[in-house]
């Protein structure tokens, strides 16, 4: 009888252990990597001239945003949605739109120096003005009307992938 008592003893004891090990690695690994932003919904929303610079967007929503002049320099935004957004003349440069939605969105004047949108959604996209110097287009899904007009304004390298705007467009 005295031998039980000692075994769920030991054995909660064993389970207060492990439970107070899990709570601080838990704590420490909080201290060493913050948890990934969560992907957050801004769709529907007047957020012209915001600064989104340099911040992990990932998975975030701008479906029918007027996002006019705002700025997504060096952002991850990777998976990021932009269906019928307004993104005319807002800087995306350097950006990480790795398959984001594009679709449907105005991103006149808007500067795409250096940015990378490989397997990006592109349909219907209105580019006129943009400036794409650098920019890597790899497998990005466009009408060939699209590729044609950026083809007659394509240059650069990207410095990131180190692929010709060019090439990644199948420009002639």
């Amino acid at each position: 009888m005295q031998f039980i008592n000692i075994a769920k003893l030991f054995t909660s004891r064993k389970n207060l252990i492990s439970l107070s090990l899990s709570l601080i690695m838990g704590i420490f690994s909080l201290a060493i990597a913050p948890p990934q932003a969560m992907a957050i919904d801004y769709n529907k929303q007047m957020l012209m001239e915001k600064d989104f610079s340099h911040q992990d967007l990932t998975d975030a929503s701008f479906d029918h945003t007027n996002l006019r002049g705002s700025d997504f320099s060096y952002s991850n935004a990777q998976g990021v949605r932009f269906f019928g957004a307004n993104l005319a003349g807002a800087n995306l440069e350097g950006v990480n739109l790795k398959f984001a939605d594009l679709e449907s969105s105005r991103m006149s004047k808007a500067n795409l120096t250096n940015a990378v949108l490989e397997g990006a959604f592109m349909t219907n996209v209105m580019l006129d003005g943009a400036n794409i110097e650098g920019a890597d287009f790899s497998g990005a899904l466009m009408r060939p009307l699209t590729e044609e007009k950026l083809c007659e304004i394509a240059s650069g390298t990207n410095p990131e992938t180190g692929r010709d705007t060019k090439d990644t467009l199948f420009c002639p």
